[in-house]
């Protein structure tokens, strides 16, 4: 095993995901054949592609398996919702230290150019060129806590009420488990009356500026945990602008930059 590989799959990301994907064995009964590539070597790969934004057919060969493997890998693990659950443990395990903090969660999204696919739509903002929109809910601390994907021309505040309802059930150090935040912080896409009486009624207070009432400059102290966490996100480079077809395979590169955010944090 390279030291790319150890690097890129440190050994506390190796046992989470062994948590999620167990060791597969292929057994032929005539004997004989190729042995499978291993999932540490192809994990390690598609992070690579995750986070340098380079095409499959360019991934280099230190990795050992070739790129159709790699491939074929990262379909067959999208499908299982694999990084999704490996998003959710690493959540457990912050939220078992005691690392995570419900008392101020934040809301917001971003645009990416799309080149295909579904799950795309004009962008507003990029003179109606082909676009998707990546919402995301974080902690106080910007831990990214519920992720989504969508057309660039879905109005931010349609993303509020599935996000919400996308924040799973999480560990807590004391009690039981939990998934609503005591405050929701938010900028003026999200100024809508049914939106506040929805929040309220699942016991979630609200903070959301009011369009030519108030600037929303006076949220920036408490919302600008996500926008740092949208930087974060750019950090993965394979975000920068949508080439893929299939709509998991985007939501699946959004789950892996969700997963090393909160692996990162984790091992801090």
């Amino acid at each position: 095993m390279t030291d790319l590989v150890k690097r890129l799959v440190p050994d506390e990301l190796w046992t989470l995901f062994r948590r999620v994907v167990q060791p597969t064995q292929v057994i032929r009964p005539q004997g004989g054949g190729r042995q499978r590539a291993g999932d540490r070597e192809c994990l390690a790969a598609i992070i690579f592609v995750a986070t340098s934004g380079c095409t499959w057919r360019q991934l280099p060969p230190v990795f050992g398996p070739a790129w159709p493997t790699v491939y074929r890998r990262f379909a067959q693990w999208s499908r299982e919702r694999v990084w999704a659950r490996l998003h959710r443990l690493v959540l457990d395990e912050l939220g078992a230290r005691g690392e995570l903090d419900w008392s101020r969660c934040a809301i917001d999204s971003v645009s990416v150019r799309a080149v295909k696919g579904l799950l795309t739509g004009p962008n507003p903002t990029d003179r109606g060129k082909a676009g998707s929109k990546i919402h995301l809910i974080t902690d106080r601390n910007g831990v990214p806590l519920s992720l989504g994907i969508s057309g660039a021309n879905m109005h931010d505040s349609q993303g509020l009420e599935p996000l919400v309802r996308g924040i799973p059930p999480i560990r807590s150090r004391r009690g039981p488990r939990r998934r609503r935040p005591a405050k929701l912080h938010a900028d003026k896409g999200y100024d809508y009356d049914h939106l506040r009486r929805w929040l309220r009624k699942r016991g979630i207070r609200h903070r959301i500026a009011r369009k030519g009432i108030e600037s929303s400059q006076r949220l920036g102290r408490h919302r600008w945990v996500v926008e740092r966490t949208v930087s974060w996100l750019a950090g993965c480079r394979r975000l920068h602008r949508r080439y893929e077809r299939e709509a998991e395979h985007s939501l699946a590169f959004v789950g892996i930059a969700a997963a090393l955010i909160c692996q990162r944090r984790l091992i801090e």
